[in-house]
């Protein structure tokens, strides 16, 4: 029979090989393998064994626990915990999005124009994101690069990329060359969004670059409703100026 365990405390493939190592000389083991990036060890027995004599076979610094089985209808008080973890850091995020959203409808509502709405709201987004990016210029190409596809083949790219925003952020708010600055957004914002559902898909742990390195926000569907967001614009205000 194979169950799965958690292992704690492992930080590098030298821990990896020795864990398996020490699991595959216990007895009734038939046979152990070690997962590093989930820290997780799957472990096939001929008997069962406790989850103390497991311990007992690995160095102190490890800490391995059972994995519980998981269903829709059940959540771990872990779970729960991280879920409200990743709102609580999630929550600079939502606030700009308010503060963006309130500033464009202000800019626009008397008299009434939708199109200035979403141009504003194109703009600001820009702006305030190339700002969070800014106070980290130079680690911010390090974590964008690590989602993003162009950013990973031209490090250049990943350097300018805060320049970029600035500068659409201007153009969509100065109302100049709007359909170049509607094109660059779908491009740009398209790379970045396919390297953002690789990154979900895979369920990697690592940080959004979204704004900058500062506030260290976790990849989560929030970046990718973000972009998508954007998208969905520049594609209603492209057919709109093509009308």
């Amino acid at each position: 029979m194979t169950h799965k365990y958690i292992v704690a405390g492992m930080t590098c493939s030298g821990c990896k090989a020795s864990i398996e190592n020490q699991l595959n000389a216990m007895d009734d083991v038939i046979e152990a393998s070690v997962n590093l990036e989930k820290s997780e060890a799957s472990i096939t027995t001929s008997k069962h064994i406790s989850i103390e004599r497991f311990q007992q076979a690995l160095p102190e610094k490890y800490t391995i626990t059972e994995q519980k089985e998981k269903t829709v209808f059940t959540s771990s008080p872990s779970d729960l915990k991280k879920v409200s973890s990743d709102l609580k850091q999630l929550f600079p995020l939502f606030l700009i999005f308010l503060f963006i959203t309130g500033a464009s409808i202000l800019l626009n509502y008397n008299p009434s124009n939708f199109s200035g709405f979403m141009l504003d709201f194109m703009g600001l987004f820009y702006i305030v994101f190339s700002f969070f990016k800014f106070l980290d210029l130079k680690g911010f190409p390090k974590s964008f690069s690590m989602y993003d596809p162009l950013a990973k083949i031209v490090p250049a790219y990943a350097w300018i990329y805060p320049f970029i925003e600035l500068i659409l952020g201007l153009m969509f708010l100065m109302r100049y060359q709007i359909p170049i600055a509607l094109i660059v957004t779908l491009i740009v914002l398209g790379m970045t969004t396919l390297g953002v559902v690789k990154a979900l898909l895979g369920k990697q742990t690592i940080q959004c670059a979204c704004l900058g390195t500062v506030l260290k926000l976790p990849m989560t569907k929030a970046t990718f409703i973000e972009n998508s967001i954007m998208i969905i614009m520049a594609i209603i205000m492209l057919v709109k100026t093509n009308n």
